[in-house]
């Protein structure tokens, strides 16, 4: 019989962690099994991608850490913000499309978590302006999203994630659909962003490639049900940019990665 599943927050001898995770499974009604016993610490501040193909529970794992779904056992521990209802108010999440409203402006897409919390009016105007202004995006606040490339697009989506200051910021596959100048551009702005901000980023990705680039930690998973398959410490100099990508430091840490993905995963490809 699976033990009962619990979410709860990080309590004081876990000070140094954004998100716990011990001994989780999800089994969906269907009968299927995305995660089987996974394990995962991420300290605060720390940028953290789950890699691995589809279908392997990186997403499933997301949205446990969110709150979306619960575990069926285990326990997901997230930290909470001193003073907040509960651990949901500190994460963002930025989904694979950037499912903005299409009668809505920019200004007003990225006000929605803000409107929906009742925020006052003022507090809310400066907010959406500062996180138009974090993803370069401030003058477009008028537009509509009809008016926006894939890329803009997604900018909107991750204004609209940190217009309520999270402390965690979940990010599910946010550049797969976008093109390789668009995604490279974006993949700096959001290093950018997290070497300003220091948030903790959870990256979902089936690239290794921007899996190596991004994170501190690269964390290859199996396939279903998901686990831990290896993990992967990128040691790099900050800031990254276009000397690190192509680097022969870089080109080794992939070549790793790709080697640790492929038995987990046979007649996949890492990217």
């Amino acid at each position: 019989m699976a033990e009962p599943a619990a979410l709860s927050e990080l309590d004081s001898r876990s000070a140094g962690l954004a998100v716990s995770l011990r001994a989780v499974t999800k089994v969906y009604d269907s009968g299927v099994m995305a995660l089987g016993r996974l394990d995962l610490d991420v300290s605060k501040g720390e940028f953290v991608s789950l890699l691995g193909p589809s279908g392997c529970g990186k997403s499933t794992a997301l949205r446990l850490i969110a709150g979306l779904n619960a575990p069926t056992s285990g326990i997901v521990r997230v930290s909470n913000r001193a003073g907040q209802a509960r651990p949901g108010h500190s994460i963002g999440f930025v989904f694979q499309e950037p499912t903005l409203m299409p009668w809505a402006s920019v200004r007003d897409n990225v006000r929605l978590p803000l409107k929906l919390a009742h925020a006052p009016a003022a507090e809310a105007n400066a907010r959406v302006g500062e996180a138009l202004t974090q993803v370069g995006l401030a003058e477009f606040a008028d537009a509509f999203p009809r008016e926006l490339s894939g890329g803009m697009k997604m900018r909107v989506s991750l204004a609209r994630a940190l217009v309520t200051d999270p402390d965690i910021l979940l990010m599910d596959e946010p550049f797969a659909a976008l093109d390789e100048i668009t995604r490279f551009r974006l993949n700096n702005d959001l290093l950018s962003l997290w070497r300003n901000l220091r948030k903790t980023v959870i990256f979902v990705t089936h690239s290794v490639f921007e899996s190596v680039y991004l994170s501190q930690r690269v964390i290859v998973m199996t396939s279903r049900p998901g686990r831990i398959g290896a993990e992967f410490r990128i040691d790099a100099d900050e800031p990254r940019g276009e000397d690190f990508r192509t680097s022969a430091g870089y080109a080794g840490y992939c070549r790793m990665v790709s080697n640790a993905l492929a038995p987990l995963h046979p007649g996949q490809p890492g990217s």
